[in-house]
């Protein structure tokens, strides 16, 4: 079959946008052919892989995004498929991966009345209601159970249409039989000593992964925890805003903040914690990342995925509403407590052992390649 992919950006440190790879390369894994509709691709394209870049500008990114999807329905015309999925709410998808929140949701509880007036939210909102109005067919992939209740209640989407994924963690972020020496290596080479604590954050979007709230909890460490301690954040984002924090928290000495890089797992590996206290977040597959890599990990509730973490017993969980001392405390209980890390760490990697939290891609392909093309 042809199967046409549709997503605004790709960039490769994305969490939809590794997701969207690993899922289009399973299915020409098994061999059909792959194109991708994009507004920007940065990195390699795999061999194979159609890449259309969509030639449409706008000021404003919803503007751009409605020409962007009237541009690929009329290609699509012209070059039928036979299955189109989205990684962004869009018109005319069989299939859309449900990777976002609910925006009706999230503007209700975040913004104004007067924000709803706006042609952003109209938009946005107009573009939701395509893919889950009960008048249409778009087969839902979900990755968290969390949003479904929403969709339903602004919505009425059919339970029937919605098909919840199991997580897709990469197994090579599983910690190897020689994680123990990467640690080392990794330590070496960053002049960590061995008593040094090194706590992470990764994901791109510092804002809404909270690395505000880092920064203010590291800023609050007892002196005889921040003269040993160091925050490496992690992301495709604009550094800028959270380094001139740093620099007013008196912090620039003990806080590294960098683009996203490839060797992930070697921080997983060479970490002591890894802080994620994210305003909202409809998965939080880093979770799951150090878990497996068995790095403990402190976040709040809101992520999708925190539930796994207590299942696992593998880190905290802070409850919401967020509490800003919450968070303080518990960074600085679980730096001081090397025993209750070690024991988190080793109940992430039995939780890793025996819990299918890797199949997402496989059972993805499952369903777009069993759904019949109703969409016009």
């Amino acid at each position: 079959m042809q199967l046409a992919f549709c997503l605004y950006k790709y960039f490769p440190f994305g969490g939809l946008q590794r997701d969207f790879l690993r899922i289009a390369l399973t299915c020409q894994a098994r061999g059909h052919d792959i194109r991708v509709y994009v507004l920007e691709w940065r990195g390699e394209v795999p061999p194979g892989f159609e890449r259309v870049i969509v030639p449409v500008k706008a000021w404003w990114n919803h503007r751009r995004y409605r020409k962007f999807s009237a541009w690929v329905e009329a290609d699509l015309r012209e070059r039928p498929v036979d299955r189109v999925i989205g990684f962004n709410k869009m018109p005319a998808l069989d299939l859309y991966y449900a990777a976002d929140a609910c925006y009706v949701e999230k503007a209700r509880q975040q913004r104004g009345p007067l924000y709803r007036l706006g042609c952003r939210y109209r938009h946005f909102a107009a573009y939701e209601r395509a893919v889950f109005a009960p008048e249409n067919h778009t087969e839902i992939l979900m990755i968290s159970a969390v949003q479904q209740p929403f969709f339903t209640r602004h919505y009425g989407t059919p339970s029937r249409r919605f098909h919840l994924l199991p997580p897709g963690i990469a197994r090579d972020r599983r910690a190897p039989s020689d994680a123990a020496a990467i640690r080392t290596a990794f330590r070496a080479e960053w002049k960590l000593d061995e008593d040094d604590l090194l706590v992470v954050q990764i994901g791109s979007g510092f804002k809404t992964k909270g690395l505000d709230r880092s920064l203010r909890a590291f800023a609050a460490l007892p002196e005889r925890l921040r003269a040993r301690a160091w925050l490496f954040a992690l992301g495709d984002d604009d550094a800028r805003p959270f380094q001139r924090q740093t620099a007013a928290l008196g912090l620039s000495e003990r806080v590294k903040i960098m683009k996203g890089r490839d060797d992930v797992p070697r921080f997983l590996l060479g970490a002591d914690l890894l802080i994620h206290p994210a305003y909202n977040e409809n998965t939080g597959t880093v979770l799951l990342e150090a878990l497996v890599a068995g790095l403990p990990v402190l976040t709040t509730a809101v992520c999708g995925y925190a539930h796994y973490l207590v299942e696992a017993d593998a880190g905290q969980v802070l409850a919401s509403p967020f509490a800003q001392d919450a968070l303080d405390h518990a960074l600085v209980a679980m730096l001081d407590d090397s025993a209750a890390r070690a024991r988190w760490s080793q109940n992430g990697l039995d939780f890793a052992r025996h819990t299918d939290l890797y199949s997402l891609p496989e059972r993805a392909a499952d369903i777009i390649l069993s759904r019949h093309r109703q969409v016009c």
